[in-house]
């Protein structure tokens, strides 16, 4: 089953990013997902940041189901329950929070479904890992830095990490976390940005991932 907990997780570190974005127009939403599997993506993000998410979700996995097969598309955003649940109906191959929401990671990991909660503290992290979390998302990662997983890296031996929120494209910020010990980064605004989106630039949304792909697999 190519979208149970560990094949996710696989595909995430084999990437060494994970995109995220939203966009209220389901036309726009569909082009950047085109756009990121053009560039050699092969698992994404969409946030659940507005009314229309569900609707465009079902739709980007309409559309992946007939294009692009191999790739995993996955829910941000997620808060509670019902949020999992309707996701889970709409065919998300996986799930992100912005927090650790305890009953979410039950009800997800009793299905051996991917989940990683956003965590600040080591409080969240230990409440996280003890409840069977494997992969933990740093967020907002601009305000953790790096040095912060170096500080914490040696007490989660088995855990992973991806910082989201205020990662840059940029070749001496992403080093730096992979050298703190990332397995991933998460990558929102800073990829996916609103004017292109609102350009509709496609194409240079699409070398900009690429470039960051072929980035990250030099730097690992």
């Amino acid at each position: 089953m190519k979208n149970n907990s560990q094949s996710v997780s696989d595909t995430i570190v084999n990437q060494g990013i994970l995109p995220l974005y939203f966009n209220a127009s389901e036309e726009v939403a569909l082009d950047i997902l085109r756009s990121i599997y053009r560039a050699g993506i092969k698992a994404v993000e969409y946030t659940n940041r507005g009314a229309a998410a569900l609707e465009n979700f079902k739709k980007m996995v309409e559309i992946r189901d007939a294009e692009m097969p191999d790739l995993l598309l996955g829910i941000g955003t997620i808060k509670n329950v019902e949020q999992a649940q309707s996701f889970l109906d709409a065919g998300a191959d996986f799930f992100i929070s912005p927090g650790f929401v305890p009953e979410v990671a039950e009800f997800l990991i009793a299905k051996d479904l991917f989940y990683s909660p956003g965590c600040m503290t080591p409080s969240e992290i230990i409440a996280a890992e003890n409840a069977g979390v494997k992969f933990i998302k740093l967020f907002p990662g601009n305000m953790l830095g790096p040095e912060f997983l170096s500080g914490i890296k040696d007490i989660f031996p088995n855990l992973l990490f991806m910082p989201t929120g205020g990662v840059d494209t940029t070749q001496e910020n992403i080093s730096s976390w992979f050298k703190a010990g990332v397995s991933a980064v998460g990558m929102g605004s800073k990829l996916i940005s609103k004017p292109l989106m609102q350009e509709k630039d496609y194409a240079t949304i699409e070398a900009e991932t690429k470039k960051v792909l072929d980035l990250i697999q030099a730097i690992k």
